[in-house]
């Protein structure tokens, strides 16, 4: 499983990247492992305002279809429209292929998201 540093992470398996007051969110390496081959993203509208917890995208594998949710507040301020023609792209490199950008509501909901080595050990939990 792989791990980037400088991310933060949810319980529900997804990234946050903090580029100034945009946050870039996408599936973790441990999250795309789990659902097998990906083959299909309903990518969220721009404009769209999500409270954390609030259903963010959708993605199909040749597993079972799953909800992705957004792990902070914020609205959708660009989609990655590469998602739509390369699904795959999300198991390649999942820290790379980000779902969507969302503006920052609140600086304290990032911060109270778990940073690598928490995620990390709260992985091993949950395999065990």
């Amino acid at each position: 499983m792989k791990v980037v540093e400088g991310l933060k992470y949810s319980e529900e398996h997804e990234w946050v990247n903090v580029d100034g007051d945009m946050a870039y969110i996408g599936i973790t390496d441990y999250a795309q492992d789990n659902l097998g081959d990906i083959v299909f993203f309903e990518l969220p509208e721009v404009g769209t305002v999500l409270e954390a917890g609030d259903m963010l995208s959708t993605v199909d594998s040749v597993k079972a279809a799953s909800e992705i949710y957004s792990p902070i507040s914020g609205t959708v301020v660009k989609v990655n429209e590469k998602l739509t023609d390369s699904p795959e792209s999300a198991n390649e490199n999942p820290y790379e292929a980000w779902i969507a950008a969302v503006s920052i509501k609140s600086k304290a909901e990032v911060d109270s998201l778990m940073d690598m080595g928490q995620y990390e050990k709260y992985c091993e939990s949950e395999a065990e």
